[in-house]
């Protein structure tokens, strides 16, 4: 049961609820492993703006990088570290916990 307590939205992540960061979190939850060309394409982000967002998430362990060729072009990809996905699961959690307490207020 959750708790009648008014939900505090500091409790979100900030490193994940920032729109670009999210919406690359939500990519790799659903795709896995994408290169950073897909990842700049489906997010419509510049290179140096995705490479920031990219850099936090790694920085804090959230994603790994990984470096390879194909076809001997260099090709750089990400994937969710298990910190990563623990961290989504948990800030999903968290934005549910809200979305149960607004409607508790809503129809009590």
């Amino acid at each position: 049961m959750a708790s009648k307590e008014p939900f505090d939205y500091r409790e979100l992540d900030d490193l994940i609820h920032s729109r670009p960061r999210l919406g690359i979190m939500s990519v790799l939850v659903a795709l896995g492993e994408v290169d950073f060309r897909f990842l700049k394409e489906r997010l419509q982000m510049t290179d140096g703006n995705l490479g920031t967002h990219l850099r936090k998430l790694e920085e804090a362990g959230y994603i790994a990088v990984r470096k390879g060729f194909v076809n001997r072009r260099p090709r750089t990809s990400y994937v969710l570290t298990d910190q990563g996905r623990r961290a989504f699961e948990a800030y999903l959690e968290r934005l549910e916990g809200f979305l149960q307490s607004v409607e508790r207020r809503a129809s009590g």
